[in-house]
């Protein structure tokens, strides 16, 4: 009997893109078929060194792609017309993906949006935990952002557990991906989002419906993760023993202290490269265990975590790709499938 996969296609190569290709080709249910970009810089040029077949998203930048040395097998276009993919993950900058739908409408491809667009494109905005079945068959989905992800995680699990009555959080956000540190970002400043709320309380709100939530960014001089700082208004009474009980069942969350050393974002971001992951991703979110505290009359939670920027949205990616395609019904089968094959853990020592 032969056993088909659902294809994929990661369009965009860039900081979230790359990694998800490599998400994909390390789960035994899905292929990758290529990569689809715009520009034949080092990223891309790696990747069909690595044997990775390489499209032009746009029709136009093939020739320039194949002048710089990189072997094109044709354009994007094309690639969705011979019917050889089942799904396209959207990884291009904000903005772009959504002008590409409307390709994938014609050639009736189903295809993974990321955080960078409107929950209008795609009309259900997803995390594993909180909402895989409004994702099931969909043609859509969208992936919401790193900073959305988290608070869908942390404090949706809570939600989900015990309630909670109102939500607060605060977000030092970094100024800056790594990669483009030389180019632009921010120095010895703090700049913060004036728009109350961020947008990010409205976009948990896209997953977590009923959730009452209002946040505040502002971004730093740095380019390691950002940090979360949340209160809590809950619904019942609850312990420190009972958040933090919620908070170690739940799928992709992890502690750290500040004990062992872990005592700001650097450790943290340390701590991903010694764990061994491709690129030191952390797909985890680490919440410092000392900073869960509940007040005296145990109706407010306060708590801190760092969100992973560059990483931790990956395996939503490959979660969506099993929703729209049905090939898990249930959160749970995919999340542990998805997270057996990434190594993600509970325990980090």
């Amino acid at each position: 009997m032969v056993e088909i996969y659902p294809r994929v296609l990661v369009n965009g190569y860039g900081v979230i893109g790359k990694r998800v290709a490599d998400a994909v080709l390390r789960q035994p249910d899905m292929k990758l078929v290529g990569i689809a970009d715009v520009v034949a810089d080092w990223r891309v040029k790696l990747a069909a060194a690595r044997g990775l077949p390489v499209y032009a998203s746009l029709p136009e930048r093939a020739s320039e792609m194949a002048r710089r040395g990189l072997r094109v097998e044709g354009t994007l276009e094309e690639l969705l017309r011979s019917g050889a993919v089942d799904v396209v993950v959207d990884c291009a900058p904000a903005g772009i993906g959504a002008k590409n739908r409307g390709l994938y409408e014609r050639y009736g491809v189903k295809a993974v949006f990321q955080g960078g667009e409107k929950h209008e494109v795609a009309g259900v905005s997803f995390v594993a935990q909180r909402n895989y079945q409004e994702a099931l068959e969909r043609q859509f989905v969208r992936v919401v952002s790193c900073n959305t992800t988290a608070i869908c995680r942390v404090v949706g699990a809570i939600h989900e557990r015990i309630g909670v009555k109102k939500a607060r959080v605060v977000i030092f956000r970094r100024a800056v991906d790594v990669w483009e540190s030389s180019r632009t970002g921010i120095m010895n400043t703090a700049v913060p989002e004036l728009r109350v709320p961020s947008h990010h309380g409205p976009d948990a709100r896209t997953v977590v419906k009923d959730l009452n939530i209002v946040t505040m960014a502002a971004k730093g001089s740095h380019n390691l993760y950002h940090l979360h700082m949340a209160m809590l208004e809950t619904r019942s009474r609850a312990g420190v023993d009972d958040i933090l009980r919620v908070l170690d069942e739940e799928p992709r969350v992890i502690f750290v202290s500040g004990e062992d050393g872990v005592d700001g974002l650097n450790a943290v971001f340390e701590l991903s490269r010694d764990l061994g992951r491709p690129r030191g991703d952390l797909y985890e979110i680490p919440i410092w265990r000392e900073s869960v505290t509940v007040s005296q009359e145990g109706d407010e939670v306060y708590l801190m975590w760092a969100t992973p920027n560059e990483s931790n949205v990956v395996p939503e990616n490959i979660d969506a790709i099993r929703a729209l395609t049905g090939l898990e019904r249930e959160a749970r089968a995919s999340i542990s499938k998805t997270d057996k094959y990434l190594g993600v853990i509970k325990r980090v020592y």
